[in-house]
């Protein structure tokens, strides 16, 4: 039982690090955000942005790493 918290904790760790480097170079990544399918939309005082084919392909991307670590701790 120890030894399974013991990966929660590393999965969970490997995950914040992730995110907190997708946040720090974000930014920088070319496209990411302006792809063909993130709706950006300025009508006066209204703002939408909806970055759908940015998050599917983050998403794609997590899902595989996941998928790797998860088998590396099976």
């Amino acid at each position: 039982m120890l030894l399974y918290f013991g990966k929660i904790l590393v999965f969970i760790g490997l995950f914040l690090t992730l995110f907190g480097i997708i946040f720090l170079f974000g930014s920088k990544i070319p496209y990411f955000g302006k792809l063909p399918g993130d709706f950006y939309i300025k009508k006066g005082n209204f703002t939408f942005y909806a970055p759908i084919t940015s998050f599917l392909i983050l998403s794609i991307v997590l899902s595989i790493i996941v998928s790797i670590i998860f088998k590396i701790f099976k």
